[in-house]
C-alpha cells in the first residue's frame, strides 16, 4: 500500500479532540472565570448634553470624520453653550471603537464634587469623536488621530485667552487605544511637552499590540516606545498613571497596560484597579470607564492636584505622584495633605489611660467620652520588633500618635502616625518597626467620643519572625494533586505568608484559607495577595469561621533584579486559627497560556495547515496521490521540526559573534527572544502552543469540511448540474480580466475585499469544480470499487467530474480520472483551508474599510494592498488547476520542500507581527502557481 492509501490511525481523533479540549478550557478559564463585578454603575444626576466645538476649517477639512466635543449637565451645560469657560480643561480620548461618550461617567462626578465646593475648582471635560474607529485592529489612522488630538488641544487652550486663570497645558484621560495615541503625541515634531502635564491611562495596552494585524501598528508602538525610552529625561514634567482592568478584562491583559520600566520611575505609575484602594476591584475593558469606585479615586485625585494660586493643575511633579500615590496604590485613610504638620497637639479634655499588654482589644458604641490610651514602649523594645494597630472606624481623621516625652505618661505634642495606615475594605492598619522610631517613647491610640457609632481598635506588640511564615508553592506538573499545608495556631492579629518560588506568570494556583474561630463572632478577615514588584495586589473580604478560596496568578513576572517574594497577608480575628491550602490550578495554567498568547495561535494553526500542505506535495511525488489533510497532518505537523530550529538560533544570539553575523544580514529580531525579555515566555510555551495550534488545524479542517459537504449538497439540490463546459486552459480572456478587475478593486478600493472576493469565487463562482466534488467524494469515496456494478447510474456524474479536471470525456470506469478528480479535490481543499485563515487575518481591514465608507472609498493606508493583487492573481489560477499539471512539474520538489523552512519562518518571526503570516503563505502558493506553469 502506497503512503497516501494509509489509514487515519484511531487514536488520533481523540488525541486531536484532547488538545482542542485543553485549548477551549483555557479560552473558558479566560473568558468566564473571574471574580464577579464588585463596580457600581454611575448615574447622571441631569441629562447628559454634548456641546460641538467649532473646529478651524482646515482642520475640519483635514479630519472630516472626526469631532470635539464638551460634556456639560442640566445648569452647568446651558451656562457653557457660549463657551466662555473659567474651570481646568480635561481631554477625555476614547479607544477602539468607542465613543466620546464615554466621558459622562468623568465628567457627572467631577460636576458634583464641584457643586460640593461651590465651584470654587472646577473641570471642564471635553471629549473627542474618533467615529468609534477600530484602530486595534487597524493601525493605520492613528497616525491621524494623534495628529487631530494636537489640533484639538489647541483649540481647547485657545478658548481660555484672556482668562483670569487660564491653562497653559491640558490633562488627558486616554481609555484603551486612546491612551497609546496620547503617548504618541509626543512624538510629533511640532508638539510641545509642556501642553500635557498629566496623563491618565484606563486599560492601554502600553507594551505591545493585542493583535498586531498590519505593520502600521506594530510600526506606530514601535515609535512610540522608543521615543519615550529615549527622552525619558524630557519627560520627567509629564506625570503617567496607567490603570489596568486586572483579570476580568480579557480583552487586554493587565501585563501590557504597564508602562515600560524606565530609568526616570519618578514621573509614571502602573496600577491594577483590583489594587486601588477604595476600589479593589478587577474591571472589564468598558466597565473600567464607569466604575464608580474607580472613578472616584480619579475625580479626588483631580481635585487633588489642583493649586490654590493657579486655580489648574499643579506644575510640581512631585506633588503630582504624590497625590496618585495617595489615591492609587496606599491610601492611609485620611484627606490628602501635601505637607502635613510634623507635630500634633494633643488637645482636649480626654482621659488618659496607660496599657502595659502586649495586646490589646477595645470595643466602643455610644461613648460620649474621648479617651487617650498610651502604650509605652521601652518595656516592648527587647522583646518585640513591631507593633501592629488596627482601627475599624473608616472616617479621615488621625487616631494614633507618637509621643518622644519618656518622662510622663501624657504628652501634649506627638508626630501624627496615621500617616503611616493603611486602608483596608474594612480596617485601618498601622505596622511600625520599632527601630525606626528610636526617638518615640508612646504609642498614644486616640478615641474620640462617638454617638451611634459601633467600632473597634486592636493593638498588638509582636516579633516579626513569629508572625512570617514560608509556604513553597506546589510543582507546576501535579496538576492538583499535591498541595502546600500550612497551620497558623497563634492567636495574632496578622500573619504574612510567604509563596515561594511564586514569580513566572504561567503559575497559577488555588489558594484555600479555612478559619476555625473558638466563639462566634461578627468580625471579618481580609486577605490580601501582596504583589510585591508591581502593584497588583487582590484583596478578598470573609466573615469568620469561614472557608475563601483565592486565585493566586500573576499579570506581570519577577524582575531579574528583585528578589522579594509575594506575600499573603492575613489580617486576622484574634480568636481564629487558621489553615492555608494551596494547589497548582491546571484549568487557570491553561488559561494563563491563552490569557498570555492567545494572539500567537492563528501562526501556530497556520503553520501545521502548512507543514501538512507541504507533506501533501510530497506524498504527490512519491506516490502520485495526494494524501488526507488529517492522515498529512499527524504525519508531518510535528514540534521537533520547527521548534529546535527557532531555539538554537535564540541560544546562539547571546554570542556576540552570531549577533554581529544576524545584523549584518538584516534580518529582523526573533520574536522569541523578544518576549523572553518580556518576561513571558518559557521553554515549554513553544510546543504547547504548537499542540494546541495541531488539534484547532485538525478539527476547525473537519469542520470546514463538514459545511463544504453541507454546501455542496444545497448546491446540488438547487442547480442540479448534469454536463458540465470543458475549460482545459489556465489562462484565458475571462480569467483575466477577473484578474485585472480584482487588481483594480485592491487598488482602487480596500485590498481585503478582493480578497475576499476571490475568496468567495473560489468557493461558489466554481461550485461544479470544488463542491460538486466534495459531494462526490465524500459520498462516493469507494467509488472505484463499485464502478463496474453501477456504471450507468454513474455516468452523469462522471462525465460531469472528468470535464471539471479537464480530461476527455469518458465512462467512469476510469478509475485515473477518478484519482485525479480526489487528488484535485484535497489539494483543493488544503488550500482553501489554508486560505479562509488569511481572509480571516485580513477582515478587520475589510471591516475598517466598510466602517468608513462614507468618508473615502479609497482605504489608506492599506496594509495588503500588493499582497492582495499577488493573492488575486495566484487563487485564480490555481482554482482552474489541478493536480496532473504539478505532478509533470520540475518545480514540485522544491514547493514540496519549502513549507517547512517558511514554517520556522513564520513561528520565528510571526508570532509578534500577524500580518506577515498571509507573506508567508502566498509564497508558497505563487510556488504551487509556477508549478501549473512550468
Amino acid at each position: 500500500m502506497g503512503r497516501a492509501s494509509g489509514r487515519l490511525p484511531a487514536a488520533a481523533p481523540l488525541f486531536y479532540g484532547a488538545l482542542a479540549a485543553l485549548a477551549l478550557l483555557g479560552v473558558r478559564d479566560v473568558l468566564f472565570l473571574y471574580e464577579e463585578n464588585r463596580c457600581s454603575m454611575t448615574y447622571m444626576f441631569e441629562y447628559p448634553e454634548y456641546l460641538k466645538i467649532k473646529l478651524p476649517k482646515k482642520t475640519a477639512r483635514r479630519y472630516p470624520a472626526y469631532e470635539l466635543y464638551l460634556y456639560g449637565e442640566g445648569n452647568y451645560a446651558e451656562e457653557n453653550k457660549n463657551l466662555v469657560l473659567t474651570g481646568i480643561p480635561v481631554l477625555f480620548l476614547p479607544g477602539n471603537a468607542g465613543s466620546y461618550k464615554q466621558v459622562r461617567s468623568l465628567g457627572s462626578i467631577a460636576l458634583r464634587k464641584a457643586e460640593d465646593l461651590d465651584f470654587k475648582y472646577h473641570f471642564n471635560f471635553f471629549t473627542v469623536n474618533f467615529n468609534e474607529e477600530l484602530v486595534a485592529l487597524y493601525g493605520g489612522t492613528l497616525q491621524q488621530q494623534t495628529k487631530f488630538v494636537h489640533e484639538c488641544i489647541k483649540v481647547i487652550l485657545k478658548l481660555y485667552r484672556d482668562r483670569e486663570f487660564a491653562p497653559s497645558s491640558v490633562a488627558i484621560v486616554g481609555h484603551s487605544m486612546g491612551g497609546l495615541v496620547a503617548r504618541a503625541l509626543l512624538t510629533l515634531k511640532n508638539f510641545r511637552p509642556e501642553l500635557i502635564n498629566l496623563l491618565i491611562t484606563q486599560a492601554t495596552p502600553h507594551v505591545a499590540p493585542v493583535m498586531p494585524l498590519d505593520k502600521y501598528i506594530t510600526d506606530f508602538y514601535t515609535a512610540v516606545s522608543n521615543h519615550w525610552i529615549l527622552n525619558a529625561h524630557e519627560l520627567r514634567n509629564l506625570t503617567t498613571l496607567s490603570v489596568a482592568g486586572g483579570f476580568r478584562d480579557y480583552q487586554v491583559r493587565s501585563g501590557l497596560a504597564f508602562l515600560p520600566r524606565l530609568s526616570q520611575q519618578d514621573s509614571a505609575l502602573s496600577v491594577v484597579s483590583s489594587a486601588v484602594p477604595r476600589a479593589w476591584a478587577s474591571t472589564d475593558h468598558l466597565s473600567i470607564v464607569w466604575c464608580k469606585e474607580l472613578i472616584l479615586a480619579t475625580i479626588r485625585a483631580f481635585f487633588d492636584l489642583i493649586d490654590e494660586n493657579t486655580r489648574q493643575i499643579t506644575e510640581d511633579p512631585k506633588k503630582r505622584m504624590s497625590v496618585l500615590n495617595h489615591h492609587f496604590v496606599r491610601h492611609p485613610g485620611k484627606i490628602f495633605e501635601e505637607n502635613p504638620e510634623a507635630f500634633t497637639e494633643l488637645t482636649g479634655d480626654f482621659m488618659w489611660i496607660e496599657v502595659k499588654t502586649s495586646k490589646w482589644t477595645y470595643s466602643v458604641y455610644n461613648d460620649s467620652d474621648g479617651k487617650y490610651f498610651v502604650f509605652p514602649l521601652a518595656s516592648h523594645r527587647k522583646s518585640y520588633s513591631h507593633v501592629y494597630c488596627e482601627n475599624s472606624m473608616l472616617d479621615t481623621s488621625s487616631w494614633i500618635y507618637g509621643c518622644m516625652d519618656s518622662n510622663s505618661s501624657t504628652c501634649l505634642e506627638a508626630t501624627d502616625l496615621s500617616w503611616r495606615a493603611e486602608l483596608l475594605p474594612t480596617i485601618k492598619v498601622v505596622i511600625l518597626k520599632l527601630q525606626d522610631y528610636p526617638s518615640l517613647s508612646h504609642i498614644v491610640i486616640l478615641v474620640p467620643p462617638t454617638v451611634g457609632n459601633k467600632f473597634t481598635l486592636d493593638c498588638e506588640f509582636f516579633k516579626e519572625d513569629s508572625r512570617t511564615v514560608q509556604l513553597p508553592v506546589t510543582n507546576l506538573f501535579s496538576f492538583g494533586l499535591s498541595s502546600s499545608k500550612i497551620l497558623l495556631n497563634s492567636t495574632g492579629l496578622l500573619y504574612n505568608v510567604q509563596l515561594q518560588h511564586f514569580n513566572q506568570v504561567y503559575q497559577a494556583f488555588r489558594i484555600y484559607i479555612e478559619s476555625h474561630c473558638q466563639s462566634p463572632n461578627e468580625k471579618t478577615s481580609v486577605y490580601r495577595l501582596h504583589i510585591p514588584w508591581s502593584h497588583e495586589d487582590s484583596v478578598t473580604v470573609a466573615k469568620v469561621p469561614s472557608s475563601s478560596e483565592i486565585s493566586a496568578k500573576l499579570h506581570v513576572a519577577q524582575p531579574g533584579n528583585d528578589s522579594r517574594v509575594p506575600v499573603l497577608n492575613i489580617y486576622s480575628s484574634s480568636d481564629c486559627q487558621y489553615e492555608v491550602i494551596l494547589k497548582t490550578s491546571f484549568l487557570q495554567i491553561l488559561g494563563q497560556i491563552i490569557r498570555f498568547h492567545a494572539g500567537a495561535l492563528p501562526v501556530y494553526v497556520v503553520s501545521n495547515i502548512l507543514l501538512t500542505y507541504g507533506g501533501q506535495l510530497s506524498t504527490l511525488i512519491s506516490t502520485g496521490q495526494c494524501s488526507e489533510f488529517s492522515l498529512e497532518l499527524i504525519r508531518t505537523a510535528k514540534p521537533y521540526k520547527v521548534e529546535p530550529i527557532i531555539s538554537i538560533v535564540v541560544f546562539l544570539k547571546g554570542f556576540n559573534w552570531f549577533r554581529e553575523i544576524w545584523d549584518s544580514l538584516s534580518l529582523p529580531e526573533v520574536d522569541a527572544a523578544v518576549l523572553s525579555s518580556q518576561d513571558v515566555w518559557f521553554p515549554l510555551v513553544s510546543l504547547i502552543l504548537f499542540l494546541l495550534g495541531a488539534g484547532i488545524a485538525y478539527w476547525s479542517a473537519v469542520f470546514f469540511s463538514a459545511s463544504l459537504r453541507v454546501f455542496s449538497t444545497l448546491w446540488l439540490i438547487l442547480i442540479r448540474p448534469t454536463v458540465l463546459q470543458k475549460d482545459n486552459k489556465l489562462f484565458t480572456y475571462r480569467r483575466l480580466c477577473v484578474m485585472g478587475s480584482l487588481a483594480l478593486v485592491s487598488w482602487t478600493t480596500c485590498g481585503a475585499l478582493a480578497v475576499f472576493v476571490i475568496y468567495l469565487q473560489y468557493l461558489f463562482k466554481k461550485p461544479a469544480r470544488v463542491l460538486m466534488t466534495t459531494v462526490f467524494y465524500l459520498q462516493d469515496s469507494d467509488c472505484s470499487k463499485e464502478t463496474s456494478q453501477n456504471s450507468s447510474r454513474h455516468t452523469v456524474k462522471s462525465r460531469s467530474l472528468i470535464d471539471l479536471t479537464s480530461e476527455p470525456t469518458q465512462s467512469l470506469s476510469n478509475s485515473t480520472t477518478i484519482a485525479e478528480t480526489v487528488n484535485s479535490l484535497k489539494i483543493h481543499l488544503t488550500i482553501l483551508y489554508l486560505f479562509t485563515w488569511i481572509v480571516l487575518l485580513n477582515l478587520p481591514s475589510l471591516v475598517y474599510w466598510f466602517k468608513n465608507l462614507r468618508y473615502n472609498v479609497r482605504l489608506d493606508p492599506d496594509p495588503c494592498r500588493s499582497t492582495a493583487i499577488i493573492l488575486v492573481c495566484i487563487l485564480e489560477i490555481l482554482m482552474n488547476s489541478t493536480t496532473s499539471e504539478v505532478k509533470s512539474s520540475k518545480l514540485l520538489k522544491i514547493a514540496a520542500k519549502v513549507p517547512l523552512p517558511l514554517s520556522v519562518a513564520m513561528l520565528a518571526f510571526g508570532r509578534m507581527h500577524l500580518y506577515k503570516v498571509p507573506h508567508f503563505v502566498t509564497f508558497s502558493l505563487l510556488l504551487h502557481v509556477l508549478c501549473c506553469l512550468v
